[in-house]
């Protein structure tokens, strides 16, 4: 079950919420129509992923209800240049995670955040997944740091198809819970 119509996001062209301003309700491929650049934003509502390039490409950074004041400071060396809209999921969470790509290797089923898959399922490596419920984020690091990456319901049968040219590795991973 999802509701979106709630959740926005207003960007601003420069640091500390300065400069034209752009309100957005829901995926923006592109932002660059709209602003010559963005380097704060304000979470009104809801949950978004922000990326440094066009077309949900690049960096990822997750942004819940709240002032971000100076992109550079959330530790992204670029202006934001897309968003997509996480929308907001009530149910069960449930991913299979597998050790190789195409499904292929050691299975492990996810109902629940993981702060370190070596640890608890002595998996090196997480390199294709089924995200089955829910929305989740991949964190490079254990213990949820590093950099991290958004993926909704559907099948990623490689690193590729989950967009992490940016990441090495998964090594972490929590769901996106209602408290956006």
């Amino acid at each position: 079950m999802t509701n979106t119509s709630l959740q926005t996001i207003i960007f601003y062209e420069d640091r500390n919420f300065q400069g034209r301003s752009y309100e957005c309700s829901s995926d923006c491929p592109e932002l660059s129509p709209y602003l010559s650049r963005c380097n704060s934003c304000k979470v009104e509502s809801g949950c978004f992923m922000v990326y440094d390039h066009p077309n949900f490409m690049g960096q990822q950074y997750f942004v819940r209800r709240g002032e971000y004041s100076d992109y550079q400071r959330m530790g992204m060396s670029d202006s934001i240049k897309s968003c997509r809209l996480i929308p907001q999921h009530r149910g069960s969470y449930r991913m299979r995670m597998y050790e190789r790509e195409n499904f292929g290797g050691q299975m492990h089923e996810l109902m629940e955040d993981c702060e370190s898959i070596q640890e608890r399922y002595r998996m090196s490596d997480m390199q294709s997944c089924n995200v089955l419920d829910g929305h989740w984020l991949m964190y490079e690091q254990p213990h949820y740091r590093g950099k991290m990456m958004y993926l909704r319901p559907g099948e990623y049968r490689s690193w590729r198809d989950m967009g992490m040219s940016s990441m090495n590795r998964v090594s972490s991973m929590r769901r996106i819970m209602d408290s956006c």
